[in-house]
């Protein structure tokens, strides 16, 4: 377990719902992966992000799923690509299953 963290620090961190819109092959990343479009509504918008779920995860099946991501970190350069958002998944032994809301909502709903 990690260290702990004040509700202040939780406070800070912006975890929104979105839809990817697309997916493209990410053949230059270290490690297998995707480049992913989610679109976050009309206040956000669309962010970029690279995500290791190819092992789980068919490109055609992504697109119209619904993810948790938080918005506000730094962007991060991943080899050729610069990425905006994080999406959450739980990981066991390098393998990642997304974080999805059980019920479609808004993109760009908020959560707490």
């Amino acid at each position: 377990m990690k260290e702990g963290i004040t509700w202040n620090d939780f406070s800070k961190i912006d975890m929104r719902v979105g839809t990817i819109i697309a997916v493209d092959e990410f053949p230059e990343a270290r490690n297998p992966s995707y480049k992913l479009k989610i679109q976050f509504g009309d206040e956000i918008g669309i962010k970029k992000s690279s995500a290791q779920i190819t092992q789980n995860y068919k490109k055609e099946e992504l697109v119209g799923m619904q993810v948790i991501a938080v918005i506000n970190f730094p962007k991060k350069q991943i080899a050729n690509f610069m990425s905006e958002c994080l999406i959450l998944g739980a990981v066991d032994n390098g393998s990642v299953i997304l974080v999805q809301p059980h019920l479609a909502v808004p993109n760009g709903l908020k959560i707490s």
